[in-house]
């Protein structure tokens, strides 16, 4: 117990030391700060002037949301260059060098992604929503509106989920590269273009992205559903990554 403790705060240190890793994570607080203000301000400008641009299904609820979803790209960097660095660095010898069993470093790192993406997650999805409805005035719903306790839980679990799940994609990997250049656009865009398209409309609903954020959606009724795809998901890369850690050559 007392090694993989000591794993544990090795990893944590390691995360504090590297400038990029720990500067992606910080920049998911004013990324998503920022654009739940700017979405609130917007959606009020346009209900009090009655623009006919605001969008039909628009809620005050689910509003309040939208920061941490755009948000959760620099979460999605932080998985992925909180594995990939120590691989294109050649830091991860000095790293087995220091914890030779290669399942409990994983497993160390693994810990270290979700606690990480735990802590800056909590704060920042309840600060997003409260912005939010000040900016939106009095067109704003308070916080314990039916279904918004249950959304907003959900949405930390997903944004913790989808960044230990870039991280078993980059320890898959091995880089940065390829995922950063997958899973971003299909985050940003991609899964949204293919759910509007006939073909492959009933597919992408089971993308980790799309099927995780019914978990994020104050009416939905496939929460659950979401939160088993995703997780299966997550699970399924986390995997795939050990087994390529295993059996990477140091």
């Amino acid at each position: 117990m007392s090694e993989t403790v000591a794993a544990i705060r090795a990893e944590f240190t390691k995360l504090r030391g590297v400038r990029g890793t720990s500067l992606s994570l910080l920049l998911f607080i004013p990324v998503s700060v920022f654009i739940a203000a700017l979405g609130g301000w917007s959606a009020k400008g346009a209900i009090d002037s009655e623009n006919p641009g605001l969008r039909s299904d628009f809620t005050p609820e689910q509003a309040g949301l939208d920061g941490v979803l755009y948000g959760q790209l620099a979460l999605i960097v932080f998985g992925v260059l909180i594995v990939s660095s120590e691989y294109t660095s050649g830091m991860m010898r000095v790293s087995l060098l220091a914890v030779p069993r290669r399942g409990r470093l994983y497993a160390a790192k693994t810990a270290v992604t979700a606690a990480a993406a735990l802590a800056v997650a909590v704060p920042v999805t309840i600060a997003g929503y409260l912005v939010t409805q000040f900016a939106l005035g009095p067109h704003g719903a308070p916080i314990d509106a039916s279904g918004v306790p249950r959304a907003l839980a959900g949405a930390v679990v997903y944004l913790t989920l989808m960044s230990l799940f870039a991280a078993g994609v980059a320890a898959t990997a091995r880089s940065a590269v390829l995922p950063l250049a997958i899973l971003l656009p299909m985050v940003l865009a991609g899964s949204q273009i293919l759910s509007v398209i006939g073909a492959t409309k009933e597919m992408v609903r089971y993308f980790p992205d799309r099927a995780g954020t019914e978990m994020l959606t104050v009416d939905s009724n496939d929460a659950a559903t979401g939160f088993a795809v995703l997780l299966a998901w997550t699970v399924a890369a986390l995997a795939a990554g050990y087994v390529r850690h295993r059996r990477w050559d140091a």
